[in-house]
């Protein structure tokens, strides 16, 4: 059976579990190879371990996005072993604490940030040459409603995710005639990560959709002929029927 994405290749950041995991299956599901990028050994052995058990395949590439250095190194490898890149998802992200702005702690403001905003620009400016070779580089980045729509005590993670907005698209127009590469940004709203029960303790992860669905919209975007700078917003269940 033919598969959307054969011979594609795809790299997930935050692949070891969550979201990231789910994107990761669901595109070696459709025959992409998938690179995936965690700080997690573990559980990237185990998200590599189901892929190829479906059918599958993925490399797994174990290091912290924090460190510049490392994703120079990565891009390396991945020039040297296949030229191209098809498919970037930037997926990898922390909470940091849920508190009001003025008592937002340095050190923290700048984990969040670096992580959420700064290595994202890093990985877009490493692996940009190989998106443009690809005959249909798409460029997915996984946001939060609390970007588009500042909430209390939500500063700090929204606004690192405000600028990821603000940077994905703003790439995304320099790109469009330059280039096929599409950009889209997906809003997954309440999902059953560990993020999400970090952020609400106590919270039933049966009334919220699974990393699957979202993994699956993902796999939508990746496959159509969107606008760039499309933002999308993963519906909860009741309304998908």
């Amino acid at each position: 059976m033919t598969q959307s994405l054969d011979g594609k290749l795809a790299l997930v950041t935050g692949a070891s579990r969550g979201i990231g995991a789910g994107t990761a299956k669901a595109l070696a599901a459709e025959g992409a190879h998938v690179i995936l990028v965690a700080r997690t050994v573990g559980g990237l052995e185990e998200v590599e371990e189901a892929i190829h058990e479906a059918g599958g395949s993925a490399t797994i590439a174990p290091l912290d996005l924090v460190d510049g250095d490392s994703i120079q190194r990565l891009s390396a490898a991945v020039k040297e072993r296949w030229g191209t890149l098809d498919i970037l998802v930037l997926n990898a992200a922390i909470l940091g604490s849920l508190t009001p702005v003025a008592q937002i702690e340095a050190k923290e403001l700048r984990d969040v940030m670096t992580l959420n905003f700064i290595a994202q620009q890093a990985l877009i400016a490493a692996f940009d040459p190989m998106l443009r070779k690809s005959v249909a580089g798409r460029l997915i980045a996984v946001t939060s409603s609390v970007g588009a729509a500042p909430r209390a005590y939500w500063g700090n993670y929204g606004a690192s995710k405000a600028a990821l907005d603000t940077l994905v698209t703003a790439y995304g127009e320099e790109v469009q005639n330059l280039s096929p590469v599409k950009v889209a940004i997906i809003d997954p709203g309440g999902t059953a990560t560990d993020m999400r029960a970090q952020a609400f303790p106590g919270e039933d992860p049966a009334t919220l959709k699974s990393p699957d669905m979202v993994a699956s919209d993902i796999v939508g975007l990746v496959s159509a002929d969107l606008e760039t700078g499309h933002r999308h917003i993963v519906q909860p269940p009741a309304s998908r029927s």
